[in-house]
This record gives structure tokens, C-alpha cells and sequence, in this order.
């Protein structure tokens, strides 16, 4: 790979400014991710004073919220997080569909990162483990995903 440019993320954040935008549906579930996403962030350096959480009805609500604090420019990456358990209708696909849309075309659209950390699963049980048990915390996760891509992206210019 000699002469090849490669770019990849690194995972120091202390001077970023981060939002976390969380849903208060399915709040047993949500509050867990919060609290993984604080902690990721923390332990890379992230300050108290850089952080900032913004509580939502639910995940269709994410898109708007996370659009604003994207436009302020008064965040480097907002950090989206809900949970969406399939019931016995049609309403999850379309909590989770447009909820996912709405992130990306958000992202998009200020150049900034805007992680999906929206669980969407078949059954309480996969959300529990999803938030810290069995399959770790995907709150964590997103927030590290966030560090990540502001990495990236400045690297890119």
C-alpha cells in the first residue's frame, strides 16, 4: 500500500462539543444508552461543560430536535438515541423508518456527524441486552461512532 493516502479516525475527543438527544419513550431502555454515551465520551476526554443532553417524546421526534442543534453550529456531533420495540401493529416500521431517514437526511444536510443510536428490535429482551447487558451498550457505542467521524471528517477538511 506504499503511496496510499489512508485515512482513519482516532479516538481523542476532548475539545469536541457533543449533544445527546434521547427519547423518553421506552425511557427503562433509553436511559441505559445515555449513560453509556456519557461515559464513552468521558473517558475519551470529553468535558462536562462540552456535553449537552436534549430529551424528546420518542424517536420520530429525534429528526427535528437534532436538525436544530446541528444548524446552531453549537455542536461538532449530535448523538441520537431511542428505542423502538415492535408491538403488534404497523406504527414500528414506521417509528423506525422515518426516525432513520429523518437522522441521515440531518446529517446530510449540516455536515456534521449525526449518529443513529435508535434501537430498533423484536422484543424488550434485545433491547436490554442491546443497552449494557449480553450485546454490550449501544449508547456507548454511538458515542464512540460520534468521536470517530469528527476524527475522520477533520482529517478530510
Amino acid at each position: 500500500m506504499s503511496g496510499i493516502k489512508q485515512i482513519d479516525g482516532v479516538f481523542t475527543a476532548a475539545d469536541a462539543r457533543y449533544a445527546i438527544v434521547a427519547s423518553r419513550f421506552n425511557s427503562f431502555i433509553v436511559e441505559q444508552l445515555v449513560q453509556g454515551a456519557l461515559d464513552a465520551l468521558k473517558r475519551h476526554g470529553v468535558k462536562d461543560e462540552n456535553i449537552t443532553v436534549v430529551r424528546v417524546p420518542g424517536a420520530a421526534e429525534l429528526p427535528l430536535v437534532c436538525q436544530k442543534l446541528a444548524a446552531s453550529k453549537k455542536q461538532d456531533a449530535v448523538i441520537a438515541l431511542g428505542a423502538v420495540i415492535r408491538g403488534a401493529t404497523y406504527h414500528f416500521e414506521v417509528v423506525a423508518g422515518e426516525s432513520a431517514k429523518g437522522l441521515s437526511q440531518v446529517a446530510l444536510a449540516a455536515g456534521i456527524p449525526v449518529i443513529n443510536g435508535v434501537l430498533t428490535t423484536e422484543s424488550i429482551e434485545q433491547s436490554i441486552e442491546r443497552a449494557g447487558t449480553k450485546a454490550g451498550n449501544k449508547g456507548a457505542d454511538a458515542a464512540m461512532a460520534a468521536i470517530e467521524m469528527l476524527s475522520v471528517l477533520k482529517q478530510i477538511g
